[in-house]
């Protein structure tokens, strides 16, 4: 891929809409460690990074809205180094608990928040490399 310094780097890019652009971006930073890396707008959309990833936070028009309660239209899934110490940060800052710090046999360490605006998010730690055939995955090769 053609780099470009418009866009962020990463193949994926989730586009979140939250009500409050600025106050999306203020708290994502806080509480889960996102830096905002390009401000389109006052309010209107921002580029955040973590690691090598990214999400692009986009305001409330037309037919873009945040999710609903009670309904789960999406989740993101974010790698991250300590998945307690993270926890302990994203729940200083108001996250609400899905799913609380849990050890997988697939070999991840997990927990699962809801964020301001409804957003569900799981941080997850890798323990140990394991292979899909022995927790009952498959390995598919790919094309």
């Amino acid at each position: 891929m053609k780099p470009n310094r418009s866009i962020p780097a990463s193949t994926v890019i989730p586009v979140l809409i939250y009500p409050d652009v600025r106050e999306a971006v203020a708290w994502l930073g806080a509480a889960f460690g996102f830096a905002e890396r390009v401000r389109i707008g006052e309010s209107h959309r921002a580029q955040l990074g973590f690691g090598d990833g990214a999400v692009i936070v986009g305001d409330v028009r037309h037919d873009r809205r945040p999710p609903r309660p009670g309904e789960v239209t999406h989740s993101v899934t974010v790698r991250v180094e300590n998945v307690d110490a993270h926890y302990e940060r994203s729940l200083a800052h108001g996250a609400r608990v899905i799913m609380e710090p849990t050890d997988f046999e697939y070999g991840e360490r997990q927990y699962s928040v809801e964020d301001l605006a409804g957003h569900q998010w799981t941080f997850s730690e890798t323990l140990a490399d394991v292979a899909p055939e022995e927790w009952g995955g498959m390995s598919v090769a790919a094309d």
